[in-house]
């Protein structure tokens, strides 16, 4: 058994909810389908994120849907990891999954999460992360890409 599969038992360990602390978190579709292809249900994950926000147990610092997986980062403020992670990709599963007409699972077990130490860049990371469909070759520019934002960039100003 391959100990770094996601959902393993591996990827929990050594796990810590810290408040105020910067997480960068990654999490896939069931079987990584292309299930947020579908702008519709895209957006889902979208508003769950949003809905994290409002309810202050976040503040968002950037993110990107992709087709298969979602990657998301974030300061936490109250509640623990598991338990927001769990919220969005509950919400996000919910709502998406009517969108398509799925009733089976939309996300995989699990996730991937990294805590940001201080001498990491956040802007670095936050341009990794929308950079993703630049270099998945979605879209030519980030600024035609409908599913990401990130604190740091104006879309507005994008070339």
């Amino acid at each position: 058994m391959d100990l770094l599969q996601p959902g393993s038992r591996a990827l929990r360990r050594g796990r810590v909810s810290q408040h105020e602390r910067i997480y960068h978190v990654t999490t896939a579709t069931h079987g990584r389908r292309r299930l947020f292809a579908d702008l519709a249900a895209g957006r889902c994950v979208v508003r769950a994120l949003r809905a994290a926000e409002s309810e202050l147990t976040v503040h968002t610092l950037a993110f990107v849907v992709m087709p298969d997986h979602l990657h998301w980062l974030f300061v936490l403020r109250r509640a623990l990891l598991p338990v927001v992670v769990g919220q969005v990709k509950g919400r996000a599963a919910r709502d998406a999954g009517r969108v398509l007409g799925i009733a089976g699972p939309i996300w995989q077990h699990g996730y991937h999460d990294h805590a940001l130490r201080t001498d990491e860049s956040l802007v670095a990371t936050g341009r990794y992360i929308i950079g993703n469909p630049l270099r998945a070759g979605l879209v030519q520019r980030i600024g035609d890409y409908p599913l990401w934002d990130c604190v740091w960039i104006d879309e507005d100003r994008l070339p």
